[in-house]
Order: C-alpha cells, then structure tokens, then sequence
C-alpha cells in the first residue's frame, strides 16, 4: 500500500500524565452496557454453591455428587452447559486433562480436570482471548484433601466471575474467540494452566490475551485498609521464551516495559478508566505478587500473553487457612468476608476488556520501526490475516515518552500498512501501533520488533 506520511503538530504541547487521559477514542455504548451488567447476586450464588462443596482440593473426593473437587468441576460443567442452552448453543464445553504424578504436591497418579467453555468467533474465530478461575481450594496443609476448605475468595470468587462474565457475553457475536476456563490444579502446581496451555499451543491458537481472575472478592485488607475502588493488573516483561538474539537487540531498542502482557495491563487499565466507574488499576510491573504464582504463569512460560487480575488488599488470614478461631481472631476463607459488589466490579473489568478485544481486530502483527539518526519515525506492519481484513477499518500509532507509564499520543493513520511521523525523534519515545475495527474498537497497542509481539511464530 502507498506510504502516507504526515506533519506531527505541537509534539511538545502539554499532555496528561493520568492514563492515556488526551487521546482520542470512540466511546462504545455496547461496552457501556455490558459493564453494568454484572450480577452481584449471581455472583453470591455461584460462590455459595462452590463452597457447600466442603473442599475443592485436588486430591479430594471425586466420586460424590455433592463434596469435592468432583461434585465442583461437574457442577461447573453443567452451568457453562445451562448458559450455552440460553445463548442457542453458543458455547462449546468440556473437560481440559491429564493425569499428574510425581510432583512434590501429586505424588500418586492423579486426574487434573478442568472445565472450558469455548464461544467462537464468527469472521475470525482462531483468534483467542481467555479469562479464568481456579477450581480448587486448600486448607493449611497444602496435602490436607478432607478438611473444610470453602475457599470462598479464593478463589471461588474469580470462578463465580468468569461464570458471569460467560452469561453475558454469551448474549453477543464476537469477531474473535472467547474461551471460559475453570482451571484445576492451581494449588498443587498450576497444573490445569499448564495443560490448557499446552493444547493451545499443540493446536496453534492465536491466543492474545490471558486474563487470570483469582481472588477478586476482598476490599479489607491485613494492612488496615479497606477499599473497593481499586484492583491490581500484573504483568510480566520480558517474554519467557525470549531467545538470546532477541533479548541483544532489546538492550539497543527497548522493549523491557513493552512486552504484549504489559500491553495487555494497560489495555485493561485504558478499559477501567472509560468504562468502569470508580475503579482505578495499579498496572504492577511483575508476573505476580513478590516470589508467588498464579495460573496465568503457564501461558506466559509458553509466550502468551497474561496478567492476573485480582484485588489490591490482601487478607492473609483468610488465604490458604485451616478455619478456626484464636482469641478474636478468624482464620479461613469464608464466604461472610466476600463482597459481591466488588467482584462484580471486577467481573465488569474483564467482561469489558474481553468484548472490546473480540469485537476489535486482531493486533497488527510484524510490527517494525525505523528512524535512527533521522529527525523522522517510520513504522510499518504486516498486512491483516484474510480473516480480518474485512473487521479493520485502519491502524492508530501511538506514542509515549520512555519514562511514562501509559500512552499518551496518538494518530489515526488510516488502513495502510506504512506510516512516517515527522520531526518525531525516535531516540525520544516508545512507539506501538493499534488496529481499529469500523466502529472505532481498538486492539491493544504492539511494540515494534518481537519484544512486543502478541503473536507466537
């Protein structure tokens, strides 16, 4: 396609520091509406069931039809069942496993299954995004499987959410995938992760976007605090599987705080501030909390990007406790210290972000820059997939200065696939390009070069 450039005007004008708070977008009142559709009351429900299970522990019964691990995961497949039966069938369902032995946490041959609901794109449907919660619960003992374990925040609180967040979004048609996944394992070694992860990449999915939901139901924190306006998004930098080469060439370009799961954060972070009222996310640069996991981690060992997506204070006492009571003090995870208001907040969050990703085309992919020793910025990208051409409207490059967190400039560029931003120093900013739909629904931004791309070669 022609090469198109342009005039940059007033790039040193003043701008906003709050995120992305001066570029241009185009508001959705469909993104509006699934954000206030979230059910605090469903969600209760959903929690209330999945602790009457007594525990949810790997290694726990799974023979009954109303305790353990078994009685929760067919309960779980039912429900993605009873929401597929209300959209016509537009979930397909079913169990993700593989038996796990000799690990420090599985010694004995054991059954890891979890529960997929997968809702297919209609124009582009090998394109994924995901959003997940954890089966399981634990008491102290993380090999204690008979003790009561309700693991009401954690984490029936981000499964109840994912379960919502099917309901709804079920209710759409998405250009892109949406995959619901009730992920086991999570306790003993992040094993239903693991292997979901494994098929998506045995099967070549094209999986943009891992949004891990655990623990999104606690605004009373051990530090004293008690908030329900903000969340936590982490996410990791540097890929997993970056090879020597490509890390070499990141040390002369950048690229650090640009992988596509920081892309991803601030994707989510744009969402909230647009479309969630008073909620504000604090985008943390790590994989996860300091020297801890979480079920995102096998996706991003595999090189797809993935955030966790969980509160901002923490309870200790109500994580991974046996339930007791020790001069005034409660120890365990129930049900009474979970407010459903605010992990429907959250659930919106991710509701929003899903939709607006499968609604938007798929990020540009071979995503290049160029510029050195000119007072110009060239940027360049692949033409779209057959299978999106007909969702992208254009392209929208934006730009932030190296020391800030969020973007802050932006240009539509129109449906090239080539585009020069004069008297733009390169040495001065980071670049990434967005692609936009014919509604004006963006993708995420991609850094240039393979530190900031959403796709796996």
């Amino acid at each position: 396609m022609k090469k198109a450039t342009a005039m940059l005007l007033g790039a040193t004008a003043a701008f906003s520091l709050s995120a992305q708070a001066d570029v241009p977008y185009t508001d959705q009142a469909k993104l509006h509406e699934i954000a206030v559709a979230p059910s605090a009351e469903r969600i209760e429900s959903d929690i209330a069931t999945l602790v009457s299970f007594g525990t949810r522990h790997t290694l726990s019964e799974a023979e009954s039809d109303t305790q353990g691990i078994g009685a929760a995961r067919r309960w779980i497949f039912d429900e993605f069942e009873r929401i597929s039966a209300a959209c016509g069938g537009c979930l397909e369902v079913y169990y993700s496993s593989d038996v796990i032995e000799g690990t420090p946490r599985i010694q004995d041959p054991a059954d890891v299954v979890s529960v997929v609901a997968i809702q297919r794109g209609t124009t582009d449907p090998g394109r994924y995004v995901l959003m997940s919660g954890d089966i399981d619960s634990r008491a102290t003992d993380i090999m204690d499987a008979t003790s009561a374990a309700p693991g009401a925040n954690d984490n029936a609180s981000g499964l109840a959410g994912t379960l919502e967040a099917a309901r709804i979004l079920s209710q759409y048609e998405f250009n892109g995938s949406i995959v619901y996944a009730a992920l086991a394992g999570e306790e003993q070694g992040l094993f239903g992760g693991e292997i979901l992860a494994k098929q998506a990449k045995e099967e070549g999915w094209r999986l943009h976007a891992v949004l891990n939901n655990d623990m999104i139901g606690n605004i009373a924190g051990i530090n004293g605090v008690i908030d329900n306006t903000t969340a936590r998004i982490f996410a990791e930098g540097t890929r997993m599987n970056e090879t020597p080469e490509e890390a070499n060439l990141r040390r002369f370009t950048g690229g650090e705080v640009d992988s596509p799961s920081r892309n991803l954060a601030r994707y989510i972070d744009w969402v909230a501030d647009r479309y969630i009222p008073n909620l504000n996310t604090m985008v943390v640069y790590r994989l996860d909390r300091f020297r801890r996991g979480g079920h995102h981690r096998p996706f991003n060992d595999l090189g797809y990007p993935g955030v966790r997506i969980m509160e901002t204070n923490e309870h200790y006492d109500r994580q991974h406790q046996d339930l007791r009571n020790e001069d005034g003090r409660h120890f365990g995870d129930t049900i009474e210290y979970v407010d459903f208001d605010y992990a429907a907040k959250l659930t919106a969050l991710n509701a929003v972000a899903l939709a607006s990703m499968a609604w938007a085309p798929a990020p540009p992919h071979g995503v290049d820059i160029a510029g050195a020793v000119t007072p110009d910025t060239t940027l360049s990208w692949n033409a779209p997939r057959a299978d999106d051409e007909g969702n992208i409207k254009g392209y929208k490059i934006y730009w932030r200065y190296t020391d800030q967190p969020q973007w802050q400039f932006s240009r539509e560029v129109g449906k090239v696939t080539e585009f020069t931003l004069e008297n733009v120093v390169i040495d001065n900013y980071f670049f990434g390009v967005a692609s936009v739909n014919h509604d004006g629904i963006e993708s995420p931004v991609v850094f240039p070069g393979p530190a900031g791309t959403f796709e796996l070669d």
